[in-house]
């Protein structure tokens, strides 16, 4: 037996929920985001992450956690029939935004038997 996804119309309560939570984590991001950049530059964002092996441990450790978002996002937006190319350009210039965003516009998914 094979199955197959197909994209809902409609919005159930779950993925209202998980809009809401993803709208909320966005908005808290870019604030944080804001503040950091105002107050100490790009610079002063990514160079305490050069300066010692436990920066550049969590460096390694956010851009291999990017890096698999975008190979599953590269595989479920040609599996939804959804352009790739915004998301992972927008992710490798402005890291979580674009899987943040991606998800956010990401649309629900029912799985059916065939």
């Amino acid at each position: 037996m094979t199955s197959k996804v197909i994209a809902l119309g409609g919005f159930g309560a779950e993925h209202r929920l998980m809009r809401n939570i993803l709208i909320l984590v966005l908005v808290a991001f870019t604030g944080l985001t804001a503040l950091a950049v105002s107050a100490h530059g790009l610079s002063g964002i990514f160079g305490p992450l050069l300066a010692n092996a436990a920066g550049l441990q969590v460096l390694v450790d956010l851009m291999i956690a990017l890096a698999l978002f975008l190979v599953w996002m590269w595989r479920d937006a040609r599996r939804l029939h959804r352009n790739p190319w915004p998301w992972l350009a927008l992710t490798l210039a402005a890291g979580s935004f674009g899987p943040l965003l991606y998800l956010l516009t990401r649309r629900p998914e029912l799985e059916v038997g065939a």
